[in-house]
């Protein structure tokens, strides 16, 4: 499919990455962003482009994208703990209005929706690895509920729309991703250990280490995103890389890459943090015919040197300031 596309959150480190691949292909894309989380340098390279048109919004509060539309692809969200958690009510209101009003410009175009929810949902999984069957394990009322909860109200709001007005709908679940354009002051897993690498200081990881992630490198995420919008599959679909690995094994990796002299210290596990996470991608081989192809140290490299472009970009532009 090509055509014409609105990604809300499209300044976003996933949704950028999606508008990249989008035009790339010939599609007319509309990016939607109120830059809460998302940078403006993340689509920069994309503005003066044709094919492409920024659009300043909080889709929680109004969509304002004009003319016809072949699908809307809703990323907007907080994605990273200290972002949720210091945004928790915008969270929730992005999930749960954000969600509607993104379902009602779809259906008011007849066009594809996709919706990006998350390995989230499945909370402290007790079933390992995790198929789209499972429930999940949330505390609704923990800290990070208001992200957990936002997308699981998102899913189900996205398939009362598809049951109850037809609404074209595809639903996916993405697991741990990383890659280029992740700020360093993210909180990812794997934007926190770069940083610290890079910069020399102790890696910190919480509790002994021994829980689990399983990372997808950003270019084989885009491409499940859009083989799901592509096709005729309601899902949800889990989107992610089946590699599991501990977070001390990551540590690990992370400051030998790097070839740095960091450490590593550990501090408390934070409340309700998962102790394993990994993806059954059965469905998306089956139905999208999709899995991903960049092994852990390759994506890791790429991200690193990103990084360190982007430093050294923000030190040339900025004269006697650190990075962004």
């Amino acid at each position: 499919m090509t055509g014409r596309v609105a990604v809300l959150g499209g300044a976003g480190f996933l949704g950028s990455h999606l508008c990249d691949r989008l035009v790339a292909r010939g599609d007319e894309v509309v990016c939607v962003d109120d830059f809460s989380t998302g940078r403006r340098a993340n689509v920069a390279h994309l503005l003066g482009n044709p094919a492409f048109t920024l659009v300043e919004a909080d889709v929680s509060t109004s969509v304002p994208v004009d003319g016809s539309l072949d699908a809307v692809c809703h990323l907007a969200s907080p994605a990273s703990p200290p972002d949720y958690l210091a945004r928790p009510l915008a969270t929730l209101a992005v999930g749960s209005e954000g969600t509607r009003l993104a379902l009602e410009l779809a259906e008011r175009n007849h066009a594809r929706f996709l919706l990006a929810s998350t390995s989230e949902v499945y909370g402290d999984p007790a079933v390992h690895p995790q198929p789209e069957s499972y429930w999940g394990n949330v505390n609704p009322v923990g800290p990070r509920s208001v992200y957990d909860e936002a997308k699981r109200f998102s899913e189900a709001l996205t398939f009362a729309h598809h049951r109850s007005r037809g609404t074209d709908v595809g639903v996916v679940r993405i697991f741990n991703t990383y890659g280029p354009r992740l700020r360093t002051d993210d909180g990812r897993v794997v934007s926190n250990f770069l940083a610290q690498a890079l910069r020399g200081d102790p890696l910190t990881v919480y509790g002994d280490g021994s829980q689990t992630r399983s990372l997808c490198y950003v270019d084989d995420e885009v491409g499940g995103l859009v083989a799901m919008l592509d096709a005729s599959v309601t899902g949800p679909v889990n989107l992610g890389n089946p590699d599991e690995y501990t977070v001390l094994e990551l540590a690990r990796t992370v400051i030998e890459l790097t070839g740095s002299t960091s450490t590593i210290v550990h501090r408390p596990l934070p409340t309700d943090d998962p102790a394993r996470r990994r993806p059954d991608i059965s469905l998306a081989r089956q139905l999208l015919r999709w899995e991903p192809t960049t092994p852990l140290a390759v994506g890791l490299a790429r991200t690193a040197e990103a990084l360190v472009a982007e430093q050294r970009l923000g030190s040339a532009s900025e004269p006697g300031a650190g990075s962004e």
